[in-house]
């Protein structure tokens, strides 16, 4: 988001942290979900609902009438607040409700001390899909039935429960995205949770705990924050490892240091 719709998202995200507390964040996830899919699926309610010309109150009292008694007080403040707030685009409208969503199951998980399990699970099943171009094939497929269900036999006790509700409503529900692309969206919202970074690190041999602590401590004194790291072996690399947060790249591999000089070389 961009602009206008920055400045209204975190003035959301204080409103619902508001309304949040005493909710059952599992359900009122699910909920705003629900919400950001009708918002979906209804183009000109979407386009009514963000128009900047409509005064904040008609719109609040509209969506109050839609939803009153068929989702949860918590459920209903956090949209009201969504749709009162000035949006860029009618698409951000319906990306902040699932937005609020995705902090809604990162708190329930938080609350159960499961979000560092959420950050990694949600790491290793996009490995897992990349290895699995079937199991890929059906979960990406919008016509196929039955993906919720599928989810819940592959994955149920095996994740965190957090976990199982994102990767369902992104594979049920993944408003354009690639699966690829809503898990590091996901993943990034749930990191933070914490206000940390997440560092994909390719090695070409798994690091040790040891490794992986003095990694994450050079990464926190490095950003002045502190890094998840999410580390995947890759026998490409031929050694060392390389480091991605976000656009930026820190390559010590021999394969880095290889692509280097071949670039120097052809310049």
């Amino acid at each position: 988001m961009r602009g206008l719709s920055r400045t209204s998202l975190a003035e959301v995200e204080e409103r619902f942290n508001s309304v949040a507390g005493s909710a059952d964040l599992g359900e009122l996830a699910d909920e705003l979900f629900a919400v950001a899919d009708l918002f979906d699926r209804e183009h000109g309610l979407r386009r009514t609902l963000s128009d900047a010309s409509r005064p904040a109150a008609a719109k609040a009292g509209a969506i109050r009438a839609l939803l009153d008694g068929k989702v949860s007080t918590a459920a209903l403040e956090a949209t009201v607040a969504v749709v009162e707030a000035r949006w860029s685009t009618s698409g951000d409208l319906a990306d902040a409700v699932e937005r609020l969503g995705v902090i809604a199951a990162a708190t329930e998980a938080e609350s159960h001390e499961q979000l560092d399990d959420v950050e990694d699970e949600l790491f290793r099943f996009g490995r897992i899909l990349a290895a699995n171009p079937e199991l890929r094939r059906v979960l990406a497929d919008p016509a196929k039935p039955g993906k919720e269900r599928l989810l819940a036999e592959l994955l149920a006790d095996k994740v965190a429960p957090a976990t199982l509700r994102l990767l369902t409503h992104l594979a049920v529900h993944p408003r354009g995205r690639s699966l690829e692309s809503g898990l590091d969206e996901y993943g990034r919202l749930v990191a933070l949770q914490r206000q940390r970074l997440v560092a994909v690190v390719s090695s070409a041999v798994p690091l040790s705990d040891q490794q992986k602590e003095r990694l994450a401590a050079w990464l926190r004194a490095t950003y002045g924050r502190d890094v998840h790291l999410n580390v995947e072996v890759d026998p490409k690399v031929l050694g060392g490892f390389s480091i991605k947060i976000g656009d930026e790249i820190i390559d010590t591999t021999i394969a880095g240091r290889i692509e280097e000089v071949r670039r120097r070389l052809a310049g």
